[in-house]
């Protein structure tokens, strides 16, 4: 089970209630533009880029020759990918059904 789901409060159920209220990518960048930073944003989306290539069979090195993280960063997205509660593998999946490309 996830951390999160350990710590399950109202404002974070609120929280994902919002998000799930969004209905296009538009309301999503005027919804996150005010929540997050720029750079928090462009941190969540590169997590789910670098699983993404991690799914793909792509190792640390050739994932940090294409874009620019951490080892750290690559080594944390590897480990919920592979004992997480899925929800990389679920989304990433969801996106491979919905659209030719994520990365």
């Amino acid at each position: 089970m996830s951390r999160i789901r350990n710590n399950r409060s109202d404002s974070i159920d609120t929280l994902f209630q919002a998000i799930l209220s969004l209905q296009d990518v538009d309301e999503c960048y005027r919804f996150f533009g005010d929540l997050l930073t720029v750079q928090e944003l462009s941190t969540f989306a590169q997590r789910l880029q670098v699983a993404s290539m991690l799914s793909q069979g792509k190792t640390y090195e050739s994932i940090r020759g294409e874009i620019a993280t951490s080892s750290s960063t690559i080594t944390r997205v590897n480990t919920e990918l592979r004992y997480g509660s899925g929800g990389y593998k679920m989304v990433l999946e969801r996106l491979k059904d919905s659209s030719p490309s994520v990365s």
